[in-house]
């Protein structure tokens, strides 16, 4: 299955065309490197929580935004040979130090599908992120496929669960804090790409309804688990779809 690097990070709320400019600009540089798939979303409903939630994850100051990303790879080994390409290239460095957020406070980590249903696409994300015990992962990835039918069912383009596969400890932020993660957990970074946040809106109201749709029951601390709603503000993936659909045919 497909490997993921996710991000949650902080931005300033003003610069928001700054950061989409600024994700333009690494993207083919990072294509080269071999990051198949680019996703960048802008947090356009991100509610606040008691004890956990985006703004927590990466102590976002007054006056910033949250950005919830991720670059996909074929596999791990694909991923692991990017970072080093990554790390090789001296304008990689250059973009970055002119990136338009505070880099301390992003967290990021590799992450292994356990779920993939669908295709990607659309114009909204709901993001999530779940402490979730190991010995109960087998369990957890039964439910999340049960639950990604139905949310699919509604309009869902793709519904995608992760689990930590690379995940560290850093000096400010991580995603082992984001979500409080105790001894014997491990942290989940799923999302769920709809075609625009008004079928996610009305998709939400069927899916709170629906018997169908299962809880957690015990699987995870549901009261650590934070989400929000994205829009996105660049993908590369439906970008080349786009200039490939625009290019003409030739003789």
């Amino acid at each position: 299955m497909t490997y993921f690097e996710g991000f949650i990070v902080p931005v300033p709320e003003g610069n928001k065309d700054a950061f989409a400019n600024h994700a333009k600009q690494m993207a083919p540089s990072l294509r080269q490197c071999g990051v198949r798939r680019q996703l960048e979303a802008w947090g356009v409903d991100v509610p606040e929580g008691k004890l956990t939630d985006f703004r927590k994850a990466v102590e976002a100051e007054t006056g910033e935004n949250v950005v919830f990303a991720w670059f996909e790879y074929p596999d791990r080994q694909a991923r692991d040979a990017s970072n080093q390409a990554m790390m090789s290239k001296p304008e990689m460095a250059e973009i970055g130090g002119e990136a338009p957020f505070d880099g301390k406070r992003m967290i990021f980590a590799g992450f292994e599908a356990a779920v993939e249903q669908g295709s990607p696409g659309g114009t909204f994300i709901d993001g999530i992120v779940i402490p979730v015990r190991t010995a109960n992962r087998d369990d957890y990835v039964r439910l999340a496929s049960k639950n990604a039918a139905v949310f699919r069912e509604y309009g869902a383009t793709r519904v995608v669960e992760t689990l930590g596969d690379n995940l560290t400890h850093g000096q400010v932020t991580d995603f082992y804090r984001a979500v409080k993660a105790e001894d014997g957990e491990t942290v989940a970074f799923s999302f769920i790409e709809w075609p625009d946040k008004n079928v996610r809106d009305q998709a939400w109201q069927k899916i709170m309804a629906d018997e169908r749709m299962q809880h957690g029951g015990g699987l995870f601390d549901g009261k650590r688990m934070f989400w929000g709603g994205f829009e996105v503000v660049i993908d590369t993936g439906r970008d080349e779809q786009a200039t490939a659909a625009a290019t003409p045919l030739t003789a």
